[in-house]
């Protein structure tokens, strides 16, 4: 609700501190005191338009501030708004709006202290408060509100809930095959480069291991002639011995007879014969590995342009898919499996077709409920709106509520034959405004969205015999103020708007009727009603019976202070408020006085009640 206004320098007013409380709060003073100037404070810093020439005579700029006490759901979804642009409050149950308009034309705009955008504020004010007059803050003239007002009236959000996820999920669907379709030649020709990719990995018979090999081999064979001498060198020391040197293995021989007589002598040299003849066998071993080895190598310049080749393949096909050929053996297995996906891709096109007909089908059974049990609601809230309608002495007025579907290739299929797609639904029943040339089997598909098939609009006629024409087209004034509260007070179970403010709604009605308008505001107030939410109400009114159900009274007058003309408002009780309905009854003397102190005791009786 609207806890606190603060206007400075606006129009006449030059400070104005206002702080409202739960409830119906009346304002009320003589005409240019400054009421609907305080309204238009408000619907400025909701975001209305803002004009330089509103600034005080002698001010720089203007300034309007509003706080505002959330209630759970809303702070719920405003924290969401302000939590992505970082603009939370110290307090998470208030919000800060803020409007500061100078007269070179720049406004500023402020949420919770800080500057914002202007289509960011009204984002954050939007649904906060309805302004009933020239405003357009008025959520009942949002023709988008109306098929949400009356599911909230009908109780039908639930059923609401389950076609938003259907319709999600056929939009999954959807996304999903316009992916695969927009992608078919891009497809296409990934599956081509897939195939040679593979192909040319799986031709090269690569295997783990084989490049190291390769490597060794191509450098024994570079340096064949050099590798062949070397070992024929190392061979000729140990078995030949060059010149008068002896062999290797000779003088091992020779020493290991020595040692063994030593042993026999003195068996503590047993470990050294036993050291002697392993290093004996070890350089045999060594000959024989040399002989092997100088046997393989061999001068083959046709091998090594084999293994040159190879070594080449290799490198090129590291350089396209991988530094080493297990990586691109991984890489192959990876591109056939993404090669497999791709093959099916036709299979899945027709896997997601079935799904999405599945899902349509089964979505439009359940939109079709929902258009059909949103007529029967529509029904009763025409007859509820025009019973409000007769006792604001608006007897001959009607209202009604416009269906219309569109015919759309693809949109749902309906479940059952159809005849009409316009239905026109009143307190007489439903409608049909044309009637469609199908076949009786034809079943056609109508166009959809999260909320269902249907386009939902308020329609209205005010004067009896005038046809019903959309709410956002009938006249202003009195009697669309007069509509407006109607409206709300059979919508107050479903309209979530916290505080709801009319400005002299009381326009071209009588005492009489304003003593009913009174009654049904403080009833919004309330909640009266099963179900019905309890609102904050602030009306500017100049009857009397009207603001006589106040739970609040202000008076706003205009008072000359040095030589400016400021307007100041002061709460009023007791026998000022007395005084305060004396006057708007306007007459002088006991009986005045003695009229308002009764209207206040009808009130209270009324209240009690």
């Amino acid at each position: 609700m609207l806890a606190e206004l603060r206007i400075r320098d606006f129009a006449i007013i030059d400070e104005l501190q206002l702080t409202f409380a739960p409830g119906f709060s009346a304002l009320t003073g003589e005409t240019g005191a400054g009421k609907s100037i305080i309204i238009d404070a408000v619907e400025l810093v909701l975001g209305g338009r803002a004009d330089a020439t509103g600034v005080r005579a002698g001010a720089d700029r203007a300034i309007i501030e509003a706080v505002f006490r959330l209630g759970p759901g809303q702070r719920a979804a405003i924290d969401a708004v302000l939590g992505r642009e970082g603009l939370e409050g110290d307090d998470p149950d208030l919000l800060l709006l803020g409007r500061e308009v100078r007269l070179g034309g720049r406004n500023i705009c402020r949420v919770n202290g800080r500057a914002v955008t202007l289509a960011f504020l009204r984002q954050v004010a939007e649904g906060l408060v309805d302004i009933h007059g020239q405003s357009e803050h008025l959520s009942l003239l949002r023709v988008r509100e109306h098929v949400n007002l009356l599911d909230r009236y009908a109780e039908l959000w639930p059923l609401r809930t389950q076609v938003a996820e259907l319709v999600g999920r056929v939009r999954a669907v959807r996304r999903e095959l316009a992916d695969l379709v927009l992608r078919e030649r891009e497809l296409a020709h990934r599956a081509d480069l897939l195939q040679f990719q593979i192909g040319e990995i799986q031709a090269a018979l690569l295997q783990s291991g084989e490049e190291e090999g390769l490597l060794e081999e191509r450098l024994r064979l570079t340096h064949a002639e050099q590798l062949t001498a070397l070992a024929g060198e190392a061979l000729r020391a140990l078995e030949e011995g060059e010149g008068e040197a002896v062999a290797a293995l000779d003088l091992l021989g020779a020493a290991l007879r020595s040692l063994e007589g030593l042993a026999r002598v003195d068996p503590a040299l047993e470990p050294q014969l036993r050291a002697a003849e392993s290093v004996s066998y070890q350089v045999e071993e060594l000959a024989r590995e040399l002989r092997e080895y100088q046997e393989r190598v061999e001068y083959n310049p046709q091998r090594l342009q084999e293994v040159e080749e190879r070594l080449a393949l290799i490198r090129r096909l590291e350089r396209k898919y991988g530094p080493t050929i297990p990586d691109v053996l991984a890489y192959a297995e990876k591109a056939a499996r993404e090669l497999a996906r791709l093959t099916h891709s036709e299979e899945r096109t027709a896997e997601l077709e079935a799904e999405e007909e599945r899902l349509l089908a089964k979505l439009g059974e359940l939109a079709l409920e929902l258009s059909l049990r949103r007529r029967e609601a529509a029904e009763r809230l025409a007859v509820g709106i025009e019973e409000e309608l007769r006792d604001l002495r608006m007897e001959g007025a009607r209202f009604g509520v416009d269906f219309q579907w569109r015919e759309d290739s693809e949109g749902v299929p309906l479940s059952q034959p159809v005849s009409s797609f316009k239905f026109q639904v009143s307190g007489s029943g439903v409608e049909q405004l044309e009637t469609l040339n199908l076949k009786p089997e034809t079943l056609p598909r109508v166009a959809f969205d999260a909320s269902g098939i249907d386009r939902v609009e308020f329609l209205v006629s005010p004067n009896p015999g005038e046809p019903l024409k959309p709410l956002v087209k009938i006249a202003s004034g009195g009697e669309t103020s007069r509509l407006m509260l109607a409206l709300k007070t059979v919508l107050s179970h479903a309209d979530e708007t916290p505080t709801l403010i009319f400005d002299e709604i009381d326009q071209g009605i009588g005492g009489r009727v304003g003593a009913t308008v009174g009654e049904k505001l403080w009833g919004l107030a309330l909640g009266t009603g099963p179900g019905g939410l309890r609102h904050q109400v602030l009306c500017v009114t100049h009857l009397p019976q009207l603001a006589g159900f106040g739970d609040v009274h202000f008076r706003v007058e205009k008072v000359v202070e040095g030589e400016r003309t400021v307007t100041r408002v002061r709460p009023l009780q007791g026998g000022g408020r007395v005084e305060e309905l004396a006057q708007m009854l306007g007459a002088s003397g006991e009986a005045t006085y003695r009229s308002a102190e009764e209207i206040l005791e009808q009130v209270a009786r009324c209240k009690r009640q």
